[in-house]
């Protein structure tokens, strides 16, 4: 068993089982990964992949189990150069985050900013995306950090840390209806059609609570994953948008009716994570700090430590989280 070998059928995995995709990822030839799957395959006597001729149709049961253990074992190597990496260049590196277009554009940019500054040696990469996109891409490496805040379902695979809360507004045109509206509730929402982030209605959402509360089923429209993009279609009559407050600029959206929804929503809570067992260098706990600063290196480590999500819950239950 080779480590090439373990390498080849989690990239085949991530390539959704094309071959010759993951091939020109990893800069060989197709022929090559095949063979190396079968030798790993006649190896270990089972099937990692079902096949249907030539083409990979699906994972095995028993294909699954090893590539699971073949992502910890990649895992492990990873944080094995990371260990000599902070040792021999301690300044230098990668570091890859994941998140939305709300965080990346509204949350980040004095954060970046300043670490560029602080570590001018340390590539940055921001990879943006929806929930299901970020985790995907944390769970299989590809980014250090997944900054989001709706579907936590899906980052069961990581450790997931409270960085700040966050709430809500509705826009509308000056013009709208419900631009005079002294008192807004779910029930006046509840008239019109919305317009609103491509994840915000998913199970886990607030505002899908809180249409449930109200024994209410939103309308929605059009979704995006821009801010930017839900002001432009609110602005064409298209619907009343609902987006993070923070996406608000005064000046720029001055043409926009601007109105607090923090009294409809519970607030939002925006985490932090990275995969369980990664090896985290001095420059990715310093960019955590800068960007929850309740998150210094001695809090992540405990949070690390206790490894369970309800556990990491309680650590954080008595800290007083900014809101933004």
């Amino acid at each position: 068993m080779k480590l090439q070998q373990l390498r080849y059928i989690a990239e085949v995995v991530n390539h959704n089982l094309n071959v010759s995709a993951t091939a020109e990822n990893l800069y060989t030839s197709q022929p090559g990964i095949s063979k190396q799957v079968r030798m790993l395959e006649d190896e270990l006597g089972i099937q990692i992949f079902g096949r249907s001729g030539k083409h990979l149709t699906h994972v095995t049961p028993a294909g699954e189990q090893v590539i699971a253990i073949a992502n910890d074992i990649l895992g492990k190597v990873d944080s094995i150069k990371r260990v000599a990496e902070e040792y021999t260049r301690p300044d230098q590196g990668e570091l890859n985050i994941a998140t939305t277009d709300t965080q990346a554009r509204y949350a980040l940019p004095p954060i970046i900013r300043q670490f560029i500054e602080r570590y001018p040696k340390v590539n940055l990469h921001m990879h943006q995306g929806t929930p299901s996109q970020i985790s995907e891409l944390a769970a299989r490496g590809d980014a250090d950090f997944a900054i989001a805040t709706e579907a936590m379902h899906l980052y069961s695979d990581l450790i997931m840390l409270p960085c700040y809360h966050w709430n809500r507004s509705i826009v509308v045109p000056k013009d709208h209806p419900l631009a005079n509206v002294s008192h807004l509730t779910i029930e006046d929402l509840a008239r019109f059609p919305l317009v609103t982030y491509v994840f915000g209605f998913d199970k886990a959402s607030e505002i899908e609570r809180a249409f449930n509360r109200a024994g209410l089923e939103p309308r929605v429209v059009f979704s995006a994953t821009s801010a930017e993009v839900l002001k432009t279609y609110v602005r064409l009559g298209l619907g009343v948008g609902v987006i993070a407050t923070m996406a608000i600029d005064k000046q720029l959206d001055s043409d926009l009716k601007v109105i607090d929804a923090s009294h409809l929503f519970n607030y939002s809570t925006t985490k932090i994570g990275f995969r369980k067992g990664s090896f985290l260098r001095s420059y990715m706990y310093d960019f955590m700090e800068r960007f929850a600063p309740h998150l210094t290196r001695d809090v992540v480590e405990k949070a690390v430590a206790l490894r369970d999500p309800q556990a990491i819950e309680k650590l954080f239950a008595d800290f007083d989280l900014p809101v933004r």
